[in-house]
């Protein structure tokens, strides 16, 4: 192969020695200008129309819809490698938000493939060529489709990233997406610099795909010859003295060098074919030893099944302790056909003592019993609701056996703590049913970790389950990241249970029913409780920063120093609530209805509370600094000491509202109020012009205050 000089006299390559070191850095500003410009444009494109999105989700007046599927899928596709935390279920947004983040997913992604191809065919995208900026092949064409995918796909991104990645993901700086976008900017920053060369620099990119960055303001009419002799002249219409230079000492990129040996092909089809030849023998005679094993392995089972069963015939004779002695042998073949058979005995055995050596053996099996457990549970209660709720003597066998089922997974959930990841016992009955004499059962699981099992539709009422996790850290050993075992109780039946200190942190509980339940100091952040059902339950204490409590009811719920930071309670039930001292700052309160609710001293700074009902509430020492309430209905509200400094309440409805700030009465001291500073900086600043149903005596007060009207003198 011949490779393209440049005739040059030894005078004119001294002189010109300074000029082309101060035009490569030039043109080195510019190829950065270029690519920084690149960048801007493909993330301005993904940023602007989510940036208006997440501003039209917080709107109020907008119809909510679920997530476009696809939004979904891909957020999971990043999730997974990023290690962010799981997000289950499908919220609702507003319905432009979904038409501009599917904008802000397709922008960038076309955008990228424009600049590609623009790349190939012109060697040059929009900046580049603003900035005259060219890349080109070892001909001085534009490089094509193939080599801008190498070049810019493997060669700028996939190489550095990759880099960047294993560096971040096997090191200390594990799950820290701060330290990995660092690592990244320097590993593609580092990669552009290039490897010095005898005659300049040139990136891996342009290296992998044998291309050259040549700058488009030199001089046209460049000649360009063959080391070999040839005296044609090859012109370019855009030419760099340093791409000719440079290509006297490269070697051949790798494409090129396949083209020249064909051999290289043959070999690696070649080699190729006898590997998977051989990975086909060697896995056809594993997989024919294994699957001998296990027939075997079956075999003996079911001959020693079979054995074992003989003393638990009601005619074998033998005594107790042979038959326990027995059941306890089933148990330890830990196989399909002996769990079966356990759980039919569980139901069948009415001898008290064997009932709980099958329990024991049942126990002994683990978390592999659950599913046999469980599809007996669902026959037990259909039998159960077929007898109808008249006591009588074959409803009462009945029901015993089903408390004898819940107490045996019970027992297993109680003894293999921390191990339930997977675990399925969704529709499964295993609290009170709420029909008079139905069950007795009372599920105990205190401080247990049921972290990743799945409860959905299950009926848990009444449990007491204080102290217990529902989230673990999965097998990276790290809090949020995609592998947290996360327990689903989404539908799940949790009336009147004890839920205290309960971690229920990222839980997904989508109309779960918790009404009247107790769930003090309970650790809820990022739980998604999407119309669940609240009433009446004690939340004293508990962590909801950052739920999703959307259309949720929480109507005479106690929320009393509760943290609902970042919340969202979009268009949520909390009539009578008491929420003294609660923390809602920044929290999502549109269209929610707090009629009657007690909000004494609650933080509400910054909060959206547009289009709420708040009328009959008493907000008295109320933290509302540059919160949103637009629209609000404060009739008869109870606004006395509170902070109102930089609200918005245009439109808010202030009849009957009482501003003045009244005597506190020495004997209501559980009321705490924040110290802001004087009285007459309740409302100092606030525009009030666009307020309604003001009265004379508001108005008097607004403007002795320092507040805003346009009748204030």
């Amino acid at each position: 192969m011949t490779t393209p000089t440049v005739r040059r006299s030894r005078n004119q390559s001294g002189k010109s020695k300074e000029p082309e070191k101060a035009k490569s850095l030039l043109l080195a500003g510019r190829r950065f200008a270029a690519w920084a410009a690149e960048i801007t444009l493909v993330v301005a494109s993904g940023l602007i129309p989510f940036g208006i999105g997440v501003y039209a989700n917080s709107r109020s007046d907008l119809n909510r819809v679920p997530l476009n599927p696809v939004l979904i899928v891909t957020q999971r596709a990043i999730a997974r490698p990023l290690a962010l935390p799981v997000s289950y279920g499908i919220p609702n947004v507003a319905w432009p938000t979904n038409i501009l983040w599917t904008i802000a997913l397709l922008a960038p992604v076309t955008l990228s493939w424009w600049q590609l191809y623009l790349l190939a065919k012109t060697g040059s995208t929009i900046p580049k060529r603003w900035l005259k900026v060219r890349v080109v092949n070892q001909q001085g064409k534009p490089p094509g489709l193939g080599a801008v995918v190498i070049r810019e796909g493997v060669g700028r991104w996939t190489v550095p990233i990759s880099i960047a990645y294993l560096l971040w993901r096997y090191s200390f700086a594990f799950p820290n997406l701060g330290l990995f976008t660092f690592l990244s900017l320097l590993m593609i920053v580092g990669e552009g610099i290039g490897l010095p060369s005898r005659q300049g620099r040139r990136a891996l990119h342009d290296q992998l795909a044998g291309t050259y960055t040549i700058d488009g303001l030199l001089p046209r009419n460049k000649q360009i010859q063959s080391a070999g002799g040839n005296d044609q002249a090859e012109e370019w219409q855009e030419g760099d003295e340093e791409l000719a230079a440079a290509q006297t000492n490269q070697s051949p990129n790798l494409w090129r060098r396949i083209q020249q040996n064909p051999n290289l092909i043959l070999f690696g089809v070649g080699l190729t074919s006898m590997t998977a030849v051989l990975a086909t023998l060697i896995g056809t005679q594993v997989y024919i030893q294994i699957q001998q094993s296990q027939r075997a392995t079956k075999q003996i089972n079911s001959q020693q099944f079979l054995e074992l069963i003989k003393p638990l015939s009601p005619n074998s004779g033998a005594t107790n302790e042979q038959r326990q002695t027995a059941i306890l042998a089933i148990g330890g073949l830990n196989d399909p056909q002996s769990i079966k058979f356990l759980a039919d005995l569980l139901v069948s055995e009415t001898n008290p003592s064997l009932l709980d050596t099958i329990q024991q053996a049942l126990t002994t099996v683990g978390t592999q019993a659950i599913p046999e457990l469980k599809n007996k549970n669902q026959f037990l209660v259909s039998e159960l609701e077929s007898v109808g709720s008249t006591a009588t003597e074959e409803r009462e066998l009945r029901q015993g056996r089903l408390q004898r089922n819940q107490g045996t997974i019970n027992k297993i959930l109680s003894v293999y703590s921390g191990k339930t990841e997977g675990v399925d016992l969704s529709s499964t009955q295993l609290g009170q049913s709420g029909t008079p004499g139905s069950s007795f059962f009372n599920l105990v699981l205190d401080n247990i970790d049921l972290s990743g099992v799945k409860l959905k539709s299950a009926n848990l009422n009444q449990a007491s389950l204080k102290g217990s996790r529902f989230r673990g850290v999965g097998e990276d050993g790290r809090w949020d990241t995609y592998d947290d075992a996360i327990a689903d109780l989404s539908q799940a039946q949790l009336q009147q249970a004890n839920l205290t200190d309960a971690n229920l942190s990222r839980v997904l509980m989508n109309r779960t029913d918790l009404s009247r339940a107790t769930l003090n100091k309970a650790n809820l952040s990022n739980a998604r409780l999407f119309e669940a059902k609240l009433n009446s339950t004690q939340l004293v204490g508990a962590n909801l920063q950052n739920a999703v409590l959307e259309k949720a009811s929480l109507t005479g719920a106690d929320l009393g120093d509760a943290n609902l930071n970042e919340a969202n309670l979009y268009a949520a039930r909390l009539g009578r609530v008491s929420a003294i001292g609660t923390q809602l700052s920044f929290a999502n309160l549109t269209n929610t209805d707090w009629q009657g609710a007690d909000l004494s001293g609650a933080y509400l700074d910054r909060a959206n509370l547009s289009n709420a009902n708040l009328s009959a509430t008493r907000l008295t020492g109320a933290v509302l600094r540059s919160a949103q309430m637009e629209n609000v209905n404060l009739q008869n509200a109870d606004l006395s000491f509170a902070d109102l400094r930089g609200a918005n309440v245009a439109g808010a409805d202030f009849k009957g509202a009482i501003l003045a700030p009244s005597k506190q009465d020495p004997a209501d001291q559980f009321v705490q109020t924040p110290d802001l500073g004087s009285v007459s900086a309740v409302v100092q600043g606030v525009d009030f012009s666009q307020a309604k149903n003001l009265d004379s005596k508001q108005l008097a007060y607004i403007c002795t205050q320092g507040g805003i009207h346009p009748r204030c003198p």
